[in-house]
């Protein structure tokens, strides 16, 4: 017999009830519906005295009592159970479920699992006429339920993720007198594999911006192992931070053909010296006070190819130097889907001088909703006043 605190436990920490429908779920249910010729299933929950619905069919509503429930029954017995003829038998000839609405006769369901094999809930099918059910039905039953529990499992895990790559995020924006500074970044889908990093080191400001190729859980990872290398050991020069977290994704990564193309920079604030490193990512810019752009290109491979260079073609740093009123600007590639096609720099120009950094950040992630947005979004802009 399983614990019931321990069960309930697991089924929160799932994070799953109350949620909106999930058309993964939703199309199981439909299939058993289908495959079981059946008017009614369900995808339930079972959290204190009630069973919760994560998916349902034909039931009418999302909760139901769990007191006298067969979902219940099944999963206090932790297998499958099948009730041909519930009229029929003693243990549920009397119950309310079959004596009143919704008059139960059929009934088959599986129980679902936390990760941890806590059952938390189940899938069944139901039907106000009695039904036989094979061996074989039992199977494809006992299929579709590990299906949904895979699918709820995956998702709870996508939140812990989701939960711990917004935890990395800069959780404040470094205050140097003399220059306003922003940035952010939105994902596309749930995770993304864009990020951004601004901190100081001593009275230097540093500044990232990367993009691990693809999307999803594992630039994700990516995105994150290579934020965690250039924070290392601060006392490095920006080009040493660049190199070893190259030789970090090629010692590790080399078998996966995963990239990362990024731009770390530093900035000198009393000066506004600007030593620039740009790892095949040619997406930052200074926006010059007199409205001119100068474009910081870069030759060099992303990271994760730097065995790729001969060594003298190794990546170099770029020196230029932020003037009063001009700005720094680097981005992703998914904030060139949304911009003035026709002229992307003077659509940035344009909110930069309207909204200023703050509110340059917040329009072009305003901008993931726009139909034209297929990628991440991530925007830092750094400038120093006139």
């Amino acid at each position: 017999m399983f614990d019931e605190l321990r069960r309930q436990q697991a089924l929160e920490e799932l994070g799953i009830l109350d949620t909106p429908r999930d058309e993964r779920i939703d199309r199981v249910a439909r299939l058993a519906r289908q495959m079981f010729g059946v008017p009614m299933v369900s995808v339930s929950l079972l959290d204190g005295d009630r069973q919760w619905r994560k998916s349902q069919i034909g039931l009418g509503g999302q909760e139901a009592p769990r007191q006298d429930s067969f979902c219940d029954y099944t999963v206090g017995q932790d297998r499958t159970v099948v009730i041909e003829d519930a009229s029929a038998t003693e243990t549920f000839a009397t119950n309310p479920f079959v004596t009143g609405d919704p008059h139960l006769r059929f009934y088959a369901g599986h129980p679902l699992h936390a990760p941890g094999g806590e059952p938390v809930g189940t899938l069944c099918v139901l039907d106000t006429e009695p039904h036989s059910f094979s061996e074989a039905e039992r199977g494809l039953l006992r299929d579709l339920a590990f299906w949904v529990q895979s699918e709820i499992a995956a998702d709870a895990e996508l939140d812990q993720a989701t939960l711990i790559q917004s935890a990395l995020r800069p959780h404040a924006i470094p205050t140097v007198p003399g220059y306003s500074i922003a940035g952010g970044g939105v994902s596309r889908g749930r995770l993304a594999g864009d990020f951004f990093d601004l901190r100081l080191h001593g009275e230097a400001l540093r500044i990232t911006l990367a993009d691990a190729m693809g999307k999803g859980t594992g630039p994700a990872i990516v995105a994150a192992g290579v934020r965690a290398s250039l924070r290392t050991a601060p006392e490095r020069s920006i080009a040493e931070a660049i190199a070893d977290a190259d030789r970090i994704l090629e010692e590790d990564l080399s078998e996966t053909t995963m990239f990362v193309t990024a731009v770390h920079a530093e900035l000198h604030p009393e000066s506004g010296d600007l030593e620039v490193i740009d790892a095949g990512h040619s997406l930052a810019f200074i926006l010059r006070l007199d409205g001119s752009w100068e474009h910081l290109r870069s030759t060099g491979l992303p990271l994760g190819m730097g065995a790729a260079l001969p060594q003298q073609d190794a990546r170099e740093s770029r020196h230029t130097r932020l003037n009063p009123g001009d700005a720094f600007v680097c981005c992703s590639d998914g904030l060139l889907d949304v911009l003035d096609a026709d002229d992307p720099f003077a659509h940035v120009a344009r909110v930069l001088d309207t909204l200023g950094p703050d509110g340059a950040i917040d329009e072009a992630l305003r901008l993931i909703s726009d139909d034209r947005a297929t990628d991440d979004i991530t925007v830092v802009v750094v400038r120093r006043d006139a």
